[in-house]
């Protein structure tokens, strides 16, 4: 009987020792998120698409960090970029998609 759960033992451990635990997030961390988010920001602008969450996202991140909150200033800043990024993709997108579009 052991012998049958021994894979699924293994699995999980394997599986425990793969996933990151719940550390804190630093100064670093944040700096690099907050870093990887303004360059997607800047881009999404450069476009000329750039989203006011976004803004408003980027701005809560920083406002988090100066508070010295670095979790919620990472999380925000992983999300400004998020929306950064998905506003990249829509101005990609819609830049070809009205040639798709039948005129009437």
């Amino acid at each position: 009987m052991t012998s049958r759960l021994f894979p699924f033992v293994l699995a999980l451990l394997l599986t425990m020792a793969a996933t990151p635990s719940a550390i804190a997030a630093t100064e670093a961390d944040y700096k690099a998120a907050y870093a990887a988010a303004e360059a997607a920001a800047k881009e999404a602008a450069a476009l000329r698409h750039q989203w006011t969450t976004t803004v408003s996202t980027l701005s809560a991140a920083k406002k988090a960090a100066d508070g010295g909150d670095f979790d919620r200033a990472t999380a925000a800043a992983k999300e400004a970029e998020a929306l950064a990024k998905a506003s990249i993709y829509q101005a990609v997108s819609e830049k070809e998609a009205w040639k798709a579009m039948e005129i009437r």
